[in-house]
Order: C-alpha cells, then sequence, then structure tokens
C-alpha cells in the first residue's frame, strides 16, 4: 500500500500570463531551504506552484493549501495511482490539485479540507507521515 509524506509549508497555485518569464521569486524565496516548486508553462497560461509566502500581493494566485507526495519513486508502468487515491477523496467530496514529477505524485488539498482528507486517506489504508528531512 502506498503512503504519503506531508510537506510542512503551505503552498500557493499562481497564474501568470504565458507571455511572463519565470519569476525570481517563484523559485527562490530567501530561505535558502529545498521546498516543492512546479513550473508549467503553456500557450494559455504560466502556472506556478510553490510556498504561499513567497507569492507577491499582486500576483493571481490561490492560496491555502496542503502538498502530499507519494512516498518512493513511482515506476512507469504502474496504471491507475492516481485513480484510486483520487477515487477516496472524490468520495468524500474533496478536490485535489495533482502533479506528477519523474520519480512521483504529489497532490494539494486546500488546508481546511486537509483533516478529513487525512482520515479519508488514512481509512483508505494508506499511511500518512510528516515529510522526512534531508540532512
Amino acid at each position: 500500500m502506498l503512503s504519503f509524506e506531508v510537506l510542512t509549508d503551505r503552498y500557493a497555485i499562481c497564474r501568470l500570463s504565458p507571455d511572463d518569464p519565470i519569476p525570481p521569486w517563484a523559485v527562490r524565496d530567501g530561505t535558502n531551504e529545498q521546498s516543492f516548486i512546479s513550473l508549467t508553462w503553456t500557450p494559455d497560461e504560466l502556472s506556478i506552484v510553490c510556498r504561499e509566502s513567497s507569492v507577491p500581493g499582486h500576483v493571481e494566485s490561490e492560496p491555502d493549501w496542503t502538498c502530499i507526495r507519494v512516498a518512493g519513486k513511482l515506476d512507469f508502468a504502474l496504471v491507475g495511482i492516481l485513480s484510486a487515491i483520487t477515487k477516496h477523496l472524490a468520495e468524500a467530496g474533496i478536490s485535489v490539485f495533482a502533479l506528477s514529477t519523474f520519480d512521483t505524485d504529489y497532490l494539494l488539498i486546500k488546508n481546511p479540507h486537509w483533516p478529513l482528507a487525512e482520515k479519508t486517506l488514512s481509512n483508505a489504508g494508506y499511511a500518512v507521515y510528516p515529510l522526512k528531512q534531508q540532512a
């Protein structure tokens, strides 16, 4: 059974114009700590997921997200991982913003819904842990 690691920060999902360059605040927030950042550039928009505290007030954003990641690396041959996870959350009425990387999947859940999401995932047999700090 899969397990999840809960990232410690609060996150925001930002929308910029597709013509905008990647802004420095999105990739360097002054803390010199590693954190989760996702940049998705399409012909329609530049979407950025980053620490909520990094986002300037004038930027269009949706703040107050908790971010979890599937612990470990997922093989590309695995099928239905996100479907299985989001099925349980959808049945509980919890919306997610999902992202995938080369190694694993991340889910962002609005912070007010996080306690129910954590309970829902635990009841479905998933383990939910705080993120292990890297040495």
